[in-house]
């Protein structure tokens, strides 16, 4: 079958600091070829919803693959199968992903028929599944994951093998586009998948059941070995908890010969424990590390189920500085802060040399804090689930929680952002304007137009035409996992003949 997969467009985060390749639909597309179907891929973060329509009518395509890893993407998702139903009334349509995963009952319901299936779990395996269904016109209620208007398949499978869907990224057209600060242009990989720490805020564990499985070594080498750019993010929720696993990367890496710069997330108390993964990869080219500090003091570390302290915190920024590392970390604002709260962050943050962002603490479908907060939302609409909107009632008038979140984003970004960094990288900027990447260049002054009071307070006032549903009863005590998973972390799909 012809097969068109989509990726919505950029968040308002991403509108700014970043634009990242879409690695998770490659892997499906993968599958896809692998299983002799012909695909095409999409990705609205660099092209428009005029080119999406372009590709119905040139090349109508059987099947259409939505990818929806953020909350804030669904209205767009339902808006383009409902178009799409319209333009070709015999292509079949299914979504996947993180966040559809979580709530695949509710986008049928939102899609009124335009949607024949969600996929719930990895993708990968049971894609193909879906699209042999399709073109045979049998039904999907025995596929493992499938939820249809007519009711669900098995549970979702794990997949068995990581390696066995190397990402197609040649069908990932204006790749120049993708970048992450001065990684410009910049590639994705993964190395692993899962999460062992159960973060009360975060939905990676819930999603893959607090499972945890690696490439091998040779594998995560001969991927990185396809990937024409020069510099990489990797995308695993938290690198090289295994040390040995991160030096059997690098020790590939050196055999073959691979130079690169590279981005990477994890943790403090990881960095602590294996400093000398980290001091190896600097060698090999890691620049960017982001770590997920969350919170400035105990209580909020608490809060957040963090499992690190102060202390580990601060430890682990000295480590990053002594390794030559450019850092970036995230405090989750609360809802709840006043001046005062903002204030003394703002303090902290420039007291520090680091890279630091806000983000608002958001409950989302597959945390425990959607089952326990959701009686508090102030709305309903998907498009404010970004990690930069409050959801939630805010202790100072909304309009003014913005005026300070704005202002505080706005001060701590004037360490790097603006002429400052201009200052600093203009070697790299003016290497980059060589090339012909202006991405970063762009990004230097895009946080003005783009991240404003009146922007973030008047997104509030929009039409809600595809209202989010809520948990019938929210929960006062912790929930039990079989309430948040969507893998189970023994559930691994069989290796296809």
């Amino acid at each position: 079958m012809r097969v068109l997969l989509v990726h919505p467009s950029p968040l308002l985060f991403s509108e700014i600091y970043l634009r990242l390749e879409p690695l998770g639909v490659e892997r499906v597309a993968a599958a896809l070829l692998q299983a002799g179907h012909e695909v095409q891929l999409l990705d609205l973060q660099v092209f428009q919803e005029r080119d999406f329509h372009a590709a119905l009518d040139a090349w109508r395509p059987e099947t259409i693959g939505f990818s929806l890893n953020y909350l804030a993407n669904v209205p767009e998702v339902v808006d383009l199968a409902r178009a799409a139903r319209r333009k070709l009334p015999h292509c079949r349509i299914m979504v996947g992903g993180h966040s559809a995963s979580f709530i695949a009952a509710e986008l049928l319901d939102h899609a009124d028929g335009a949607i024949d299936c969600v996929v719930r779990g990895e993708g990968e395996a049971v894609a193909p599944q879906v699209v042999d269904a399709f073109a045979a016109g049998t039904g999907l209620e025995s596929l493992p994951g499938v939820v249809t208007p007519d009711g669900s398949g098995p549970p979702p499978l794990l997949l068995s093998d990581l390696s066995l869907h190397t990402p197609a990224r040649h069908l990932a057209r204006r790749r120049r586009r993708y970048f992450i600060g001065h990684l410009d242009p910049c590639a994705s990989i993964e190395f692993t998948r899962g999460c062992p720490w159960d973060c009360a805020f975060c939905s990676a564990w819930t999603f893959y059941g607090r499972s945890y499985r690696m490439l091998t070594p040779e594998a995560a080498v001969e991927d990185l070995a396809q990937v024409a750019e020069p510099n990489v993010f990797i995308v695993d929720d938290v690198a090289f908890i295994k040390p040995e696993h991160g030096m059997g990367i690098a020790d590939a890496i050196e055999r073959r010969g691979i130079r690169k710069q590279y981005y990477l997330e994890t943790r403090a108390d990881v960095l602590l424990r294996n400093r000398e993964v980290f001091e190896r990869w600097v060698k090999l080219g890691l620049q960017y590390m982001f770590l997920g500090i969350e919170a400035i003091d105990e209580e909020g570390l608490k809060r957040h189920r963090k499992r690190t302290h102060k202390t580990e915190n601060d430890r682990a920024l000295e480590i990053a500085r002594e390794l030559g590392l450019i850092v970036a970390v995230n405090i989750i604002t609360d809802p709840d802060w006043d001046e005062e709260r903002f204030a003394v962050v703002r303090e902290w943050a420039l007291s520090v040399p680091e890279i630091v962002h806000l983000t608002v603490n958001t409950p989302y479908p597959g945390t425990e804090t959607w089952l326990t907060e959701s009686r508090r939302f102030t709305t309903r609409d998907y498009r404010l689930f970004d990690v930069q909107h409050a959801v939630m009632p805010t202790r100072l008038p909304l309009r003014q929680f913005y005026t300070e979140l704005v202002r505080s984003q706005d001060i701590l970004n004037r360490k790097h952002m603006g002429f400052t960094a201009l200052r600093e990288t203009a070697g790299i900027a003016l290497r980059l304007l060589a090339r012909g990447q202006t991405n970063f260049l762009r990004m230097l002054w895009k946080f003005g137009s783009v991240y404003t009071v009146d922007r973030l307070h008047g997104d509030h006032e929009r039409e809600v035409r595809y209202p989010l549903r809520v948990p019938e009863a929210a929960r006062v005590t912790r929930p039990s996992r079989d309430d948040l998973y969507v893998h189970h972390p023994t559930a691994v799909a069989p290796v296809a003949p």
